[in-house]
């Protein structure tokens, strides 16, 4: 793609890019009333059964998620125009997602600027790592990134990481209002979970909201993963990394059906997304739909969207990803290779 369509690509975005009070509170209201009504009846339901308690628990962490994609967006600065408005519900939607507003804006604003940038990995994203990186690394550091990239390290204890220890401390090098604003949340969150627990008491606590914070977890991960974890994805070094192509071509276009598109806040469009940041969820849509070339963007479905799981190493030869079971084999034919030249040389010194 040249610069020039680029260029055009970007303006015809532009005109999505802009916050719409009434669709924002709109969103609120819609969202944050049903999630707090399904948090009571959950509640209630622990006096009928205990299986209607989690059925309640499972719908209303698909609330938790489009409040996580509000907060998202306050981040962004594009839920509402106001700045100040975005930071002040982008830290109390951060309160019920368990994340800091201040430390979360940062460390995604860098994976945005960084996306599919081999050499500027870590900060915001999923761990990546090249086949090259596996075949160089020690036995330790290949255990600890099949660990990581283990499903049930990944999906089952990476929400546990993410809300009780990456969410709750700050950055050795975090700015003052950085500080200020974990502290905040930590704070806030202590407080309503400890009335919480002297109201209804720690168990029915637990019961009612560890269901909904795990399940919207894991969810969300996958939600994160997959849409960076895709064949036909695109990753590059600094020289030739391109950020409309790291956009278009580095993120999917999750298809998903519409009940599942709006109680993610429509963040299947993730292409749109990172191409413009700016563009409120509720608008991600229509810039889709409005614009040709995004079309284009690799789709992806429910069932298609399992076969990330396997992809495990970025190959810079092939520009796709490998299985672990895929590396192996190369490493096998690698290992034996390297055997038989020795062997020749051995032969011929003789």
């Amino acid at each position: 793609m040249s610069k020039q369509k680029q260029t055009q690509l970007r303006k015809n975005v532009a005109p999505f890019a802009t916050a719409d009070m009434k669709a924002s509170i709109k969103q609120l209201i819609n969202t944050l009333l049903p999630f707090f009504i399904l948090w009571f009846l959950a509640y209630q339901s622990l006096s009928i059964s205990i299986w209607l308690t989690l059925a309640l628990a499972v719908v209303a962490s698909g609330f938790v998620i489009r409040i996580f994609i509000i907060f998202h967006d306050c981040t962004h600065m594009s839920f509402f125009k106001n700045k100040k408005a975005n930071r002040i519900v982008g830290t109390i939607t951060g309160i019920i997602t368990l994340f800091p507003f201040e430390k979360w804006k940062r460390e995604h604003s860098i994976h945005h600027a960084t996306s599919s940038n081999l050499d500027k990995r870590g900060t915001g994203d999923v761990w990546v790592m090249t086949v090259e990186e596996y075949k160089a690394a020690s036995f330790w550091g290949r255990l600890s990134y099949r660990m990581y990239r283990n499903p049930l390290v990944m999906f089952g204890l990476g929400p546990i990481y993410l809300y009780l220890i990456s969410g709750r401390f700050n950055r050795k090098d975090a700015k003052r209002k950085e500080r200020i604003n974990t502290h905040l949340i930590n704070v806030s969150i202590f407080a309503i979970y400890a009335l919480l627990i002297w109201t209804i008491g720690w168990q029915a606590f637990l019961i009612v909201h560890l269901p909904i914070l795990f399940i919207a977890g894991s969810l969300g991960i996958w939600l994160f993963y997959v849409q960076h974890q895709f064949e036909d994805t695109y990753f590059e070094n600094e020289d030739e990394w391109d950020y409309v192509k790291a956009a278009v071509d580095g993120s999917s276009f999750y298809k998903l059906p519409k009940i599942l598109q709006w109680m993610t806040g429509s963040i299947g469009y993730h292409h749109v997304h990172h191409l413009s940041p700016r563009v409120p969820n509720y608008n991600l849509e229509k810039a889709h739909e409005s614009t040709p070339p995004l079309q284009k963007a690799t789709t992806i479905t429910l069932a298609t969207s399992l076969k990330s799981i396997n992809f495990r190493l970025w190959d810079e030869t092939s520009k796709s990803f490998k299985s672990f079971k895929e590396v192996k084999g190369i490493l096998k034919e690698t290992s034996a290779s390297v055997d038989l030249n020795t062997r020749r040389s051995s032969f011929q010194e003789k």
